[in-house]
């Protein structure tokens, strides 16, 4: 389980697409943060601590300002159009007994046999909605395909998962398969072998039958 991390955050009273842009080349990324029945408030928030906090996995951090700390969970963020930069972050206002409702991406681990038999994986879901303990989000969900052979999947019921966690797909969706390699058809590589007389054709024939 990801812990929650501490980032600050500074109240932001101008807005607009310029005030947001001088504001990330200091570094800062815009804010809001809403929820609970309370206000929405603007902030900005340290780029640099922002980006470590999502690369360590963190969904739920504990926002300080001006000596208030408030639990909270990065709800959604925006980002520059390479995926490089945060451009926006909207932050959630949560309680320690809260459960929430979340994307949570599938990570997989080991080796199918049904790959080393000439299968190929593949993988429908990369993501999964799931229902837990504001507390206890997980980074990810991890699936060990270990023993899955050619021909096999492995759907949303056969998950292995933490206590208190619900996933919220479809219990019948495949989450990763081992699917047989595309072969070319007889009849494929016949048309291929036959393309170079289609195309060969005599001078004037075409202008002939145009005529």
């Amino acid at each position: 389980m990801a812990e929650a991390v501490v980032l600050k955050v500074e109240p932001r009273t101008a807005q607009g697409t310029r005030v947001a842009r001088r504001l990330r080349k200091t570094g800062l990324v815009p804010a809001v943060l809403y929820g609970h029945k309370q206000e929405t408030v603007s902030l900005a928030v340290s780029g640099d601590e922002l980006g470590k906090a999502i690369r360590h996995g963190a969904r739920v951090v504990d926002l300080h300002q001006e000596g208030n700390v408030e639990k909270v969970l990065i709800r959604d963020l925006q980002w520059d159009p390479l995926g490089m930069e945060i451009y926006h972050v909207d932050f959630s206002r949560v309680s320690a007994d809260e459960r929430v409702v979340l994307e949570v991406k599938v990570l997989i681990r080991g080796t199918a046999p049904g790959v080393t038999a000439g299968g190929v994986l593949d993988q429908p879901l990369h993501t999964l909605e799931i229902e837990c303990s504001v507390i206890a989000v997980p980074e990810s969900i991890r699936v060990n395909i270990g023993e899955l052979q050619l021909g096999s999947a492995i759907h949303v019921r056969d998950l292995t998962l933490a206590e208190g966690l619900v996933v919220k797909n479809d219990p019948d969706a495949i989450v990763i398969q081992v699917v047989q390699k595309e072969e070319e058809t007889e009849e494929g590589v016949a048309g291929e072998m036959a393309e170079p007389e289609v195309i060969g054709r005599k001078p004037g024939e075409d202008e002939e039958e145009a005529e």
